[in-house]
């Protein structure tokens, strides 16, 4: 649309693709840009200053941060903890969840200026080019979507001469590997991960390099819920994002959280990255042994099978179809009683749950000790039950004795 003088709304991360689209786009559409940085997590103040700076130097009429983190929480990271999330029971989502959100603040953004257009520096080999243009189109189906590097193949090489053949200011090289941060953990990419074979090196550990090879000492921690929401730490009451935060430094110290998760692309493809997630694994971790105190063997089955969905749907971008909805409802539904303290022990790459409390302990409610004594039935009572249990088995094995099997 180049007969329109509406600005573009660029998702801008200050990485070399989208300081590349800042500039490509004003000059092919002959339009303003205007910059997003939606914070979902993981900005020092420091870095939102410079990416303020970078944006205006390319040329951005205007730029805009977004925190957005607190409603990461509410509409995601919430879900992801009382449904003990893990894609291909390893990954927690670290940064492909937050994808729906920011394409949600990019259609406001764009709604609130009047601009018709929303462009993004996403490839056509990854996940979050889906992520984005669903969302997008489902909230706003009338916003254009531009992909320049996607669409028109700029290779990095190229980017890089058109920035500076212009004078731009170029990211600095920095490192080889692509690095995502946020709120919920950190993912990286880097020549190990395009195959099956290798970790990444030590150094290139974000959160945590080097916390291995001499951890500190071991560290004590307690963790309140409060309906299946993580209320405080070490009986200090924090708001979850604040809570998951301090989680992170504390969690760090030790390589907790760190994996490498291999599988199924959107695409249909294999892919494989490196991740530092020590709030995640902390609080997952110890939400689920709290929910083991405090929910039926029911309850934790049905609840299993449809978060194994949500995060399917999480992770491809289809978090605004009805059937989240119906999701979420079950899962705050089945919270009610997941409150209580989890302790927790940290030591090098491990968590290890202590002990669970609850006011709803499905334990403490018996009459009966596992193992001890029974209390809720008798000698007899156990016999028959035992007999009863065995009854399929028995008209199996009669079966084939009546066919002469």
């Amino acid at each position: 649309m180049k007969n329109n003088n509406s600005p573009i709304v660029l998702a801008f991360s200050g990485g070399l693709d989208t300081s590349f689209c800042v500039p490509w786009l004003m000059d092919t559409y002959e339009r303003p840009v205007v910059t997003a940085t939606i914070n979902t997590g993981g900005l020092t103040a420091a870095d939102a200053d410079a990416l303020s700076e970078r944006a205006h130097a390319l040329g951005a009429k205007e730029h805009f941060l977004i925190d957005a983190r607190e409603e990461f929480f509410n509409e995601v990271l919430k879900f992801l903890i009382i449904g003990n999330v893990r894609r291909g029971q390893l990954y927690p989502l670290c940064v492909g969840s937050e994808r729906g959100i920011q394409a949600k603040c990019l259609a406001n953004l764009a709604s609130k200026i009047n601009s018709c257009t929303v462009a993004h520096g996403c490839t056509a080999a990854g996940n979050d080019q889906v992520r984005f243009e669903i969302v997008l189109k489902a909230l706003a189906p009338q916003l254009e979507v531009i992909a320049p590097v996607r669409d028109h193949s700029w290779a990095r090489a190229d980017q890089v001469e058109y920035l500076g053949s212009r004078g731009l200011p170029l990211p600095s090289a920095g490192s080889s590997y692509s690095i995502n941060r946020g709120l919920w953990g950190v993912t990286i990419g880097g020549a190990e991960t395009l195959t099956s074979e290798q970790s990444i090196p030590e150094s290139e550990w974000i959160l945590s390099a080097g916390a291995l090879d001499k951890p500190p000492a071991r560290e004590e921690l307690s963790i309140e819920f409060s309906q299946g929401v993580p209320v405080s730490l070490n009986g200090q009451a924090f708001p979850p994002v604040t809570l998951i935060e301090k989680l992170e430094t504390i969690g760090s110290k030790f390589g907790i959280g760190r994996g490498i998760h291999l599988g199924d692309t959107i695409l249909g493809t294999k892919g494989r990255v490196a991740f530092e997630a020590p709030a995640a694994e902390i609080l997952l971790t110890c939400h689920r042994e709290l929910e083991k105190l405090t929910l039926s063997g029911l309850q934790q089955r049905i609840k299993d099978q449809v978060s194994q969905s949500y995060g399917d749907f999480v992770h491809e971008g289809k978090q605004l179809d009805p059937v989240c909805r119906d999701i979420e409802a079950l899962l705050e539904s089945s919270q009610t009683h997941v409150n209580g303290i989890a302790h927790c022990l940290l030591g090098p790459g491990h968590v290890f749950v202590s002990g669970v409390e609850s006011p709803h302990s499905l334990m403490s409610a018996s009459k009966g000790q596992y193992g001890e004594s029974a209390g809720e039935w008798t000698a007899e009572d156990a016999v028959g039950f035992s007999r009863i249990l065995a009854i399929p088995g028995m008209l199996h094995t009669r079966s084939k004795e009546n066919r002469g099997d």
